[in-house]
């Protein structure tokens, strides 16, 4: 439950977005409350990356109601609260790993400590080397270290764990519930349902609507179901009958 007086670090009303003569987004509404890990799960193309960009402010035609720790997404504000990894890497590869991060320091203005974020993400071993000589794993690391520069009270992440072997995507989830455990809100989309019991609130979308927005332990009780996978299934079979 939300503490009384603090605003949610998201709220989305009625965020609808249509591209062409398809609507991708169908009506969002629901709030993110501050310090939690949220999962935005639903299969590709339901319209996961469209929302996340709703939110950081980057999409066009946007119509409703998105507020970003109490101010319009997109405002100039907040660029330096709100991280955003998107699912490809968006570093340089010809630079190391630690000019990448005082690049985008120096573009942030920030006064982060380069050393400190990247012992963060476990790339300090790593620090002088080539990014384009990382593994894909590496490559996402360095991305989460860039956007956690700024020391965002949001981090926004699209699907960052695809393509990790399922030691690396353990490392990274630690690190999230590390950085939640310092009061950072988490938006994580993922497309993989097992990662949905590590989030402490789910939004399920199919089809560019929101069908669940709950605990895991409360979806799971609400579906009779004994995992989060069936679980969705469940509800998918409910909203199309």
């Amino acid at each position: 439950m939300p503490e009384p007086g603090v605003a949610p670090a998201v709220e989305l009303t009625d965020v609808r977005v249509r591209r062409g003569a398809r609507d991708v987004l169908l009506g969002i509404t629901a709030q993110i409350e501050p310090g939690q890990v949220v999962g935005l799960l639903g299969p590709s193309g339901c319209g996961k990356t469209t929302l996340l960009r709703c939110i950081v402010g980057v999409q066009a035609h946007v119509r409703g109601t998105v507020t970003v720790l109490g101010r319009p997404a997109g405002a100039a504000v907040l660029r330096p609260l709100v991280g955003y990894v998107t699912q490809a890497p968006s570093v340089y590869g010809d630079l190391t790993v630690r000019q990448n991060l005082q690049y985008f320091a120096a573009l942030l203005r920030s006064t982060a400590a380069v050393d400190e974020t990247l012992a963060t993400v476990g790339l300090a071993e790593h620090a002088t080397a080539r990014v384009d000589r990382l593994s894909g794993g590496q490559r996402a690391r360095v991305s989460l270290a860039t956007a956690l520069l700024g020391r965002p009270q949001l981090l926004v992440l699209d699907e960052p764990t695809v393509g990790l072997d399922p030691v690396l995507r353990e490392e990274l989830w630690s690190t999230f519930r590390d950085l939640a455990a310092t009061g950072t809100t988490l938006l994580v989309s993922s497309h993989v349902m097992d990662e949905a019991s590590r989030c402490d609130r789910l939004l399920l979308m199919r089809d560019g609507a929101l069908i669940a927005d709950e605990t895991p332990r409360a979806l799971l009780e609400r579906t009779s179901t004994p995992d989060l996978e069936q679980a969705f299934l469940a509800l998918v079979r409910a909203t199309a009958s």
